[in-house]
């Protein structure tokens, strides 16, 4: 990212919605813009990581609740929530970090939530893990500040492996949301 060119084009920005840049409480904020979006879209950056596994056999890992922001990619306007990860090991796992280190690589972009679930549950199924399901709920501010001004909250999923099975899909959403007070699990 080209920080000087997006503080130029913030600063534009200022003066098309009808401010002055230079007045104090604005004086500083391209810089700081330009700040945060090296933070937030870092993950057009990043790696994940998963290459390091420990051998380890277990018949099921459940990741739940990892918290994550993204950008909507129609607005850029902030869409958050948590993530909950399942897989079916193959004699190997990965460490919870690696799992969270996975949801911020693709979250900290320009995003939708289908795509974010969809790019999560095929990365972590490329490692050769047996199955993979990946849950989101989010609320989007560009539901909730524009629009229709709605307090909707989206879940979406993804299904890998032998959770495409209808009765493995059953069977680990069961398990997770025997195991979660999140109310959001009523249904996949």
């Amino acid at each position: 990212m080209d920080k000087e060119r997006v503080k130029k084009l913030i600063r534009e920005l200022i003066i098309e919605v009808g401010e002055d840049p230079t007045r104090e409480g604005l004086r500083d904020t391209p810089e700081r813009i330009a700040n945060m979006y090296k933070e937030i879209f870092s993950g057009y950056d990043s790696d994940s990581e998963l290459s390091v596994q420990f051998s380890e056999d277990s018949d099921v890992v459940i990741a739940r609740n990892i918290q994550f922001y993204s950008m909507c990619e129609h607005h850029m306007l902030p869409f958050f929530g948590k993530i909950h990860i399942a897989y079916s090991p193959n004699g190997r796992v990965f460490g919870i970090s690696k799992l969270v280190r996975l949801v911020e690589k693709y979250s900290k972009r320009l995003q939708i939530q289908e795509r974010l679930t969809k790019n999560i549950a095929d990365e972590l199924y490329s490692q050769g893990v047996k199955g993979v399901v990946v849950f989101a709920d989010a609320e989007h501010l560009c539901m909730k500040m524009r629009g229709v001004k709605n307090d909707v909250m989206l879940s979406s999923s993804a299904f890998r492996g032998i959770y495409e099975n209808k009765e493995e899909k059953e069977s680990i959403m069961t398990l997770i949301r025997k195991r979660s007070s999140d109310p959001s699990f009523s249904k996949y």
